[in-house]
């Protein structure tokens, strides 16, 4: 009996934690991102692909964000983030490997 009670608190733990991981990375903006600023890259680096740098939305206005270096994953492509009009807000969609 213990072992099951133990199991579904390890479980409801899981998915409390998976969920707020979630909901941390969304990012809803009410109005449209400046335009992105002009970020020279570094020159390539074997293993690694270079972020370009973005506006993130934080306390209540837009803040630069500059760019960085991603582990590079074998057999996927690097999809930048980006951010999408969903009706009147700007919704930040978070780079990841495709």
């Amino acid at each position: 009996m213990k072992c099951n009670n133990l199991k579904r608190l390890l479980v409801a733990a899981i998915a409390t934690l998976a969920t707020s991981a979630a909901f941390a990375q969304i990012m809803v903006a009410p109005a449209a991102p400046p335009p992105p600023r002009d970020e020279v890259a570094p020159a390539p680096r074997d293993g690694y692909v270079w972020d370009h740098g973005h506006w993130r939305w934080e306390h209540g206005q837009y803040v630069w964000a500059p760019g960085h270096w991603q582990p590079v994953r074998v057999g996927y492509h690097w999809v930048p983030g980006h951010w999408v009009q969903r009706g009147p807000n700007w919704r930040w969609v978070e780079g990841h490997w495709g």
